[in-house]
């Protein structure tokens, strides 16, 4: 396993920038997500790294090693593509062994690491199969060994969970988890689902515009947005514009909490599940316009009278707990100040 280092990477398409000045450290065995809306650069910093794509200017590191004019070929890395990539007229076992027979292994040493991977993999009873014959999630499961067989220092994956249905992508992003801890190497996963990337990452790398918004692990980005981009794209928030009066930001009765912003109105983001129900005589009034059950949880739309004009939030509460609350109520919420985000609104992207 190898650190990885960026530092000012840019890359312009003509007048076009992808990527603007990007530093960034990665540990040795770390997992870092790469997470974004598309066209947000996350994919052409992965490409960067790969050597599919050299950058404009900035410096690419392997540990010590400058890899920035290295051609991919030469650079120590795996990679795992959305499209599989497996060759079509291989077996399982024959696309494993591929990356090892181009570097001139033979004989029991590739048999050795094929039977290692067909077991890490889960895939040892499909060894025997081509691609064809198989479903997304093993083939997706065949990428990745493939991809693992020569022993490289990083493993880069590019969005390789999004061509699969719900709930294979859920099984296969824990075995991708267990997977790296097991084999203890240097990973990067470029993914728009912020579930995803929460899950899987040691620490999330936010980006926006080409730009890196902010670094931290999956706790703090889910707490504590440091942006208001990371907020707004984070979390599922409700985005609450209110009026500052004398340095505090009131909803009625719903909150009340110091605005920290020097303007004369501010941004409060709020999570859904923040949203609570309040006791009689407590929070703040608004009325139930739709509810859709959703399992364990139930979403709920309401509209709240803050005196210059309705609010929508949404709110996530326990089905059990909410069972009663029905369409066309009227409800009592409020949320806890600590859970409350607050930003500037000129600061908005």
């Amino acid at each position: 396993m190898s650190s990885i280092t960026l530092r000012g990477v840019s890359r312009h398409y003509g007048p076009v920038v992808a990527l603007d000045e990007v530093n960034l450290e990665v540990e040795a065995g770390e997992f870092i997500a790469l997470l974004g809306s598309s066209g947000c650069g996350k994919t052409t910093t992965l490409r960067c790294i790969a050597g599919l794509t050299q950058p404009s200017a900035g410096r690419i590191f392997f540990g010590d090693q400058d890899v920035t004019d290295v051609p991919t070929r030469l650079r120590p890395i795996g990679m795992v593509f959305q499209s599989y990539a497996l060759f079509p007229n291989m077996t399982v076992r024959q696309n494993i062994a591929f990356p090892l027979a181009v570097r001139g292994r033979r004989g029991s040493e590739v048999e050795r690491r094929v039977d290692e991977l067909l077991e890490l993999v889960d895939l040892v009873e499909f060894a025997g199969q081509h691609p064809n014959q198989l479903s997304g999630g093993q083939a997706q499961r065949t990428a990745l060994a493939r991809a693992l067989a020569p022993s490289p220092a990083v493993l880069l994956l590019d969005e390789p969970l999004s061509a699969l249905d719900a709930v294979v992508r859920l099984h296969l992003r824990d075995e991708i988890r267990r997977i790296q801890q097991q084999v203890k190497i240097t990973a990067l996963l470029v993914t728009h689902d912020q579930s995803e990337a929460l899950a899987v990452a040691d620490r999330v790398v936010v980006m926006s515009k080409g730009r890196i918004e902010q670094v931290a692990t999956p706790a703090e980005l889910y707490e504590t947005p440091a942006t208001l981009f990371s907020a707004s794209f984070i979390g599922n928030r409700n985005a609450i514009e209110l009026p500052v009066v004398d340095g505090r930001i009131r909803l009625g009765g719903a909150f009340d909490l110091p605005s920290g912003v020097k303007a004369d109105t501010a941004l409060v983001f709020v999570r859904a599940e923040d949203v609570r129900l309040a006791g009689e005589g407590r929070g703040h009034p608004a009325r139930v316009e739709s509810r859709i059950f959703q399992g364990s949880t139930t979403r709920f739309y309401l509209s709240v009278d803050a005196g210059f004009g309705p609010i929508r939030l949404r709110a996530d509460w326990p089905s059990r707990d909410a069972a009663s609350v029905q369409t066309g109520d009227t409800v009592r919420l409020y949320v806890d100040p600590a859970d409350a985000r607050v930003f500037a609104p000129e600061a908005r992207p």
